[in-house]
C-alpha cells in the first residue's frame, strides 16, 4: 500500500494529511512553544529578575525539536512527503527530518500561507495525483 503525506507546519502547530489507497486521514499537533524573543519578568519589582535571553532561546530550540520529533514519529512508513508552510518552520522541519536519516523518504518543500483542513487536503491530493505518461509511438 502506497502512503504519501503532506504537512502544513509553523512553530505553533502542524496538520498532517496522510493519503492511502483507502482515502485520507488528518492528524493535528500543537507545540508548547512560547515566544523566546521576549525576556519576561519573574517579579516586576527589580531589574535583576529578567530571564536571560540565551536560556529562553535554548528552551525555545528544545521545545521546537520536541515538536518536530512528535510530527516525525507520525510519519512512519511514508514514501513521499510534501512540506508546506510559511516562514522558516518548513525548512527547519526539513532539516530535522534529514537529521533522522529516514531511508527511502522523498521530501518536497513548498511555501504556503495558512490553509483550512479542506484546502490542505485538496492541495496534497492535487500534488500527488499523477497523470500516467502517454507512450509515444
Amino acid at each position: 500500500m502506497s502512503v504519501k503525506a503532506g504537512v502544513w507546519i509553523d512553530h505553533r502547530h502542524a496538520v498532517l494529511v496522510l493519503l492511502t489507497d483507502k482515502g485520507h486521514d488528518i492528524q493535528k499537533f500543537t507545540s508548547d512553544i512560547e515566544d523566546a524573543g521576549r525576556p519576561t519578568l519573574k517579579n516586576a519589582h527589580t531589574s535583576h529578575d529578567l530571564v536571560p535571553e540565551d536560556k529562553l532561546e535554548r528552551k525555545f530550540d528544545s521545545n521546537l525539536k520536541d515538536f518536530y520529533d512528535e510530527v516525525i514519529t507520525a510519519l512512519g512508513g511514508l514514501e513521499t512527503l510534501l512540506i508546506l508552510g510559511p516562514g522558516e518552520a518548513k525548512g527547519e522541519f526539513h532539516k530535522r527530518l534529514d537529521s533522522k536519516n529516514l531511508s527511502g523518504l522523498h521530501v518536497e518543500v513548498q511555501a504556503a500561507d495558512k490553509m483550512s483542513d479542506g484546502q490542505l487536503i485538496a492541495k496534497v491530493v492535487q500534488h500527488f495525483s499523477v497523470v500516467a505518461p502517454v507512450a509515444l509511438k
